[in-house]
């Protein structure tokens, strides 16, 4: 009887410890997960930081370039707006409670952010079609030619100003910006002394009202000392001529386009975080970072 009551012990103690062990892999995969889903939510807010951060600038030099004060003050409201929404999305943190819903109402704001912007695009049309209705009531109405002159002229400036609108609208974003640092033999390299190769992957957002065709996008990736690496190519940015790492022709037809571009290590590559930009038509398009142990 005593042997069995031991064998019986034995049992429920194999049963508890893997019971314990069960639990304990359950606990650690979903740390893991927790982690990952963390990352890629910190990777997007990144992305919206960046896009926020964009619609901001775009709203100055839109404001800039205009003469209507109704119209100028509108601008202003919504870049103020935009600016708001880029200071919450900074304050938002990841171990904040409510991190996921604070994100998923910003990303909403951000869609809106570009509707207005849409919205200053159809003015322009509209202005478009007054002009058209002045000039043939010149035309008709001979009476009110120097009336109609004076407003022509002022719709025809107002017009070219409100062109850079169309241009500012239209430059392309990049989004999903990743490095992977490769070894060798093509797999990811754990340490940065086994790195022989970068690749860099973006995508560059639909974007209808951009120009179509091809160009050249350039890849700038700046080591800790904030010196580039680099080959000797170089593009204009801001007037002047800046060292890049990777120049990568694309065609751009309105709809996304993913692009990849490569640069092969041939010098000492020291730990720290990496900074990395993309510029496209003389524009920085977005920006990422990433850190080599």
């Amino acid at each position: 009887m005593k042997k069995a009551y031991i064998a019986i012990g034995a049992v429920i103690a194999l049963i508890l410890i893997g019971a314990v062990a069960y639990l304990g892999l359950n606990l650690k995969q979903a740390k893991t997960e927790k982690a990952e889903m963390q990352e890629l939510m910190e990777l997007d807010r990144m992305e919206m930081e960046n896009e926020y951060r964009g619609f901001t600038l775009q709203y100055d030099e839109l404001r800039n370039t205009i003469q209507n004060d109704t119209l100028a003050q509108q601008l202003n409201a919504e870049r103020q707006r935009a600016q708001q929404l880029l200071e919450e999305l900074q304050r938002v943190k990841a171990n904040d409670a409510n991190y996921v819903a604070e994100i998923k109402r910003l990303r909403k704001e951000l869609a809106d952010v570009r509707a207005v912007m849409r919205h200053y695009i159809a003015q322009i049309d509209s202005l478009q079609q007054i002009n058209k209705a002045l000039v043939a009531e010149n035309t008709e109405v001979k009476a009110k030619y120097n009336q109609a002159t004076t407003q022509i002229s002022n719709l025809n400036t107002e017009r070219e100003q409100l062109k850079e609108t169309v241009s500012i609208a239209s430059q392309l974003n990049a989004t999903a910006i990743s490095v992977s640092p490769l070894n060798k033999r093509g797999k990811a390299a754990k340490k940065v002394k086994d790195v022989r190769s970068l690749v860099v992957n973006f995508n560059i957002a639909r974007n209808p009202t951009a120009k179509v065709g091809g160009r050249n996008a350039y890849i700038r990736i700046l080591k800790p000392d904030n010196t580039p690496l680099t080959n000797g190519e170089t593009c204009k940015y801001e007037d002047q001529n800046i060292e890049v790492s990777i120049k990568k022709y694309i065609e751009y037809d309105g709809e996304e386009l993913a692009v990849s571009g490569i640069w092969n290590v041939e010098e000492y590559m020291q730990a720290g975080t990496y900074r990395v930009a993309i510029f496209v038509d003389e524009r920085m398009i977005g920006s990422s970072s990433f850190t080599l142990n």
